[in-house]
């Protein structure tokens, strides 16, 4: 199953090439959630939550928030493996999704629907607990739409103990919480 469901991530690359990982780990007790710190084309964040098998996959082009006022555009991207979430590294410029990536945050989630996330997925509405490091409490996403063939949700965070409105770890906590390194240190 999780082949199938991985059919355009091994599309778009040449594992060879970048250095990402194939698909091998299981899913875990407790479902991870990953926060990616991607500086290709233009610096983004990729926010993803262990359902099933699999990485469900997002870009947020401004980083979540931890101000509950903010909407955060996530245009939802291919699934990726599980062993992703540890990915860290230089993809070549020519490879799709060349550049640089870190974990920024990482950590387990609970599910806060009335459904299993699959179906709170395939509803467009998707409400978890992050236990992260930089990323705690309860947050949402919404599909709104699509646009241009990828589906459109919003991210933000719910006003909670975890919220904060002065505090921007996406502009003022750059680094890794797995090795405190920045995609700058992987760019030579």
């Amino acid at each position: 199953m999780p082949k199938k469901k991985l059919s355009e991530y091994y599309a778009k690359r040449d594992l060879a090439s970048s250095g990402e990982p194939a698909a091998g780990r299981s899913g875990s007790r407790h479902p991870r959630f990953v926060v990616q710190r991607h500086d290709a084309r233009s610096l983004h964040f990729d926010f993803r939550l262990e359902i099933g098998d699999v990485l469900v996959s997002w870009s947020v082009p401004k980083g979540p928030s931890l101000d509950p006022r903010d909407r955060r555009l996530a245009v939802r991207t291919e699934d990726h493996p599980l062993d992703y979430a540890d990915f860290e590294g230089r993809i070549p410029a020519d490879d799709y999704g060349g550049g640089t990536v870190v974990v920024w945050d990482v950590g387990t989630f609970d599910n806060l629907n009335e459904t299993t996330m699959a179906t709170s997925l395939d509803a467009g509405h998707l409400r978890v607990r992050l236990h992260g490091e930089k990323l705690t409490g309860a947050f949402s996403l919404v599909r709104t739409g699509l646009r241009g063939g990828r589906e459109q949700w919003l991210l933000f965070k719910k006003d909670d103990e975890g919220a904060d409105r002065r505090r921007k770890p996406a502009v003022t906590q750059p680094e890794s919480v797995l090795t405190g390194k920045t995609n700058e240190d992987f760019e030579s």
